[in-house]
């Protein structure tokens, strides 16, 4: 049994029209999607007529690489944003007749109101998006707003809402209690419905109790949850969804309150004999000199208890702005092939500065891009690796060759000018005598700019956005220079950046370290400039590719 369904591809649904009935457990659900799509609402109501062809936010540009003349400055070409309003935390995506189902938090009602809904987006290849609307509605069962969870495809009814039902476990909170919550759907994910047995899991009386990560575990022969609870991570089991018991927990220390967490296996070095569980979370690094990212153990998982090797937590991301990131398989690969590699997705913001990015039309920042990870070794210590997915590529242009290059030390040079809007910069960087820096800084139109570094003496690669156009504005948390260990082979590195108009990632090594921050500079076009601040560094197999913009597509504005 799976917790998703790799069906064979099939064309994208439309949502339906939101009912208001109350789900009974007891009672299988047998209404289908109507032939007829019709028009989208977020308020009830029943229809029939045909919805309209979506559209893209914004007319063409007069080249694919150039964003829209009249998207706002701050709009990213190639990250998912709201149309408007506000988004967080990413929610596991699930396969399903041939499309990929995706949630974020979205609050319809920022900056004025609060509450987050369950805002659904769909794609065929992890690239292209179109907006759906809200799947998950707040404050309508009296136990308030919808935060984070996952949404599973319960292919063998365990749930009794039907066989393939889209099943959502979900925190809700109200006058500051959290509680677990299920919503049904049989409509392939487009509309939910609450469960009349809510909450499925109430609160035993503790503050921070929330964001359940649940899958079925083969092996085990039933559903697991795994639900942040301040600092420790508490695993539940239950044979359909809806009736939960107690098995164990997992403490932390040093890591602050805990949030989104996951479990998943992976096969080290695709190994199918050397299988590992990962647990995830996002946790709060002040401790250790960083800020809240996502953090993570490996270990064993024997169906009701996590066991951590000894070699402690480590880091996914090493930047300010990885958060709430969830990770998910293929299902339409092997069994063994799931094994190799997942996906991941994050929040791409920070709670220190949240709502301060200087957008206009909606706020929240974006998500990352969707990245591979797989679990490979370090010596003894098994660690994930991050890489931009493979799905990139098809936004890719023809690639720049730039000719081998050699700095002396203090010396500058500018690489050619992005005649794009996102970029992808990858670079081998290499020392005389392995020693020395490297910096690669992404100047904007007014001067400001960020830095991609990497410092061969510490072995650590880095990034700053100390100088950019907003930094003056902002918390030191956003100053703040962050690195991560990625260390050299042969005296050289290899960096591969990605660019967007109000973002950087940085992987450098073969997926050894990740880093992820945004930045915001003035609309104009920009440059790249190489610095070697102390000794001579020479850079080779350099490319500068530009990546097409990938609008969300959107719905129609009603009349």
């Amino acid at each position: 049994m799976t917790d998703q369904d790799a069906s064979a591809p099939a064309a994208p649904r439309r949502k339906p029209r939101r009912r208001t009935l109350v789900i009974s457990a007891i009672v299988v659900v047998a209404l289908m999607v109507a032939a007829t799509v019709v028009t989208l609402s977020v308020a009830g109501g029943s229809g029939t007529d045909p919805a309209p062809r979506p559209t893209e936010s914004a007319p063409a540009a007069s080249s694919p690489f150039q964003r829209p003349a009249d998207w706002s400055p701050h709009r990213p070409a190639v990250h998912m944003t709201p149309e408007k309003n506000w988004m967080n935390d990413p929610q596991k995506p699930f396969f399903l007749d041939g499309v990929w189902h995706y949630y974020y938090l979205y609050n319809a009602d920022h900056p004025d109101g609060n509450g987050t809904a369950w805002y659904h987006s769909t794609s065929t290849d992890l690239v292209h998006w179109e907006d759906q609307g809200v799947a998950i509605d707040k404050y309508t069962n009296g136990l308030g707003d919808i935060w984070t969870g996952t949404a599973v495809v319960d292919a063998e009814n365990t749930a009794g809402f039907g066989a393939g039902a889209v099943i959502a476990l979900v925190t809700q909170q109200v006058d500051g209690v959290q509680r677990q919550s299920l919503f049904a759907s049989t409509d392939g994910g487009y509309s939910f419905e609450s469960y009349e047995g809510n909450p499925v899991l109430d609160n035993p009386g503790v503050a921070d109790w929330r964001d359940p990560r649940v899958f079925w575990d083969e092996n085990a022969g039933h559903w697991v949850m795994a639900l942040a609870e301040h600092d420790r991570i508490g695993f539940y089991i239950s044979p359909n969804l809806r009736d939960w018991s107690y098995a164990s927990d997992f403490v932390t220390t040093g890591l602050g309150v805990l949030e989104c967490p996951d479990l998943f296996p992976m096969a080290v070095n695709g190994d199918p004999t050397d299988v590992r569980w990962v647990l995830l979370a996002g946790a709060n690094g002040a401790d250790e000199g960083m800020t809240t990212g996502t953090t993570y153990w490996v270990g064993d998982w024997d169906g009701t208890t996590f066991t951590a090797d000894d070699t402690g937590h480590q880091w996914l991301d090493h930047g300010a702005d990885y958060y709430a990131a969830v990770t998910w398989d293929d299902t339409r690969l092997s069994a063994q092939e799931r094994l190799t590699s997942r996906y991941s997705i994050a929040w791409m913001n920070n709670w220190a500065y949240a709502d301060r990015f200087p957008t206009a039309d909606w706020q929240g920042g974006s998500d990352s891009l969707v990245r591979s990870i797989r679990l490979g070794s370090d010596g003894d210590t098994a660690k994930l690796y991050s890489s931009p997915a493979d799905e990139l590529r098809t936004l890719e242009g023809e690639p720049e060759q730039i000719d081998p290059l050699r700095l002396d030390a203090g010396s500058t040079t500018e690489l050619p000018a992005p005649v794009s809007d996102a970029y992808r910069l990858t670079l081998d960087v290499g020392t005389p005598d392995g020693t020395g820096e490297v910096r690669v800084q992404v100047l904007g139109a007014d001067g400001g700019f960020a830095t991609v570094g990497y410092d061969f003496d510490s072995q650590l690669a880095f990034i700053s956005r100390d100088a950019d156009a907003i930094a003056a504005e902002m918390p030191a948390e956003y100053r703040a220079v962050r690195s991560a260990p990625a260390a050299s082979q042969d005296g050289r590195v290899r960096l591969d950046i990605v660019v967007d108009v109000a973002s950087i990632e940085v992987f450098a090594g073969d997926g050894d370290a990740s880093l992820t921050m945004a930045t915001y500079g003035s609309p104009g076009p920009r440059q790249l400039r190489v610095d070697a601040p102390r000794g001579a560094v020479e850079l080779t197999d350099a490319t500068l590719t530009p990546l097409r913009v990938a609008p969300v597509v959107r719905e129609p504005a009603t009349e």
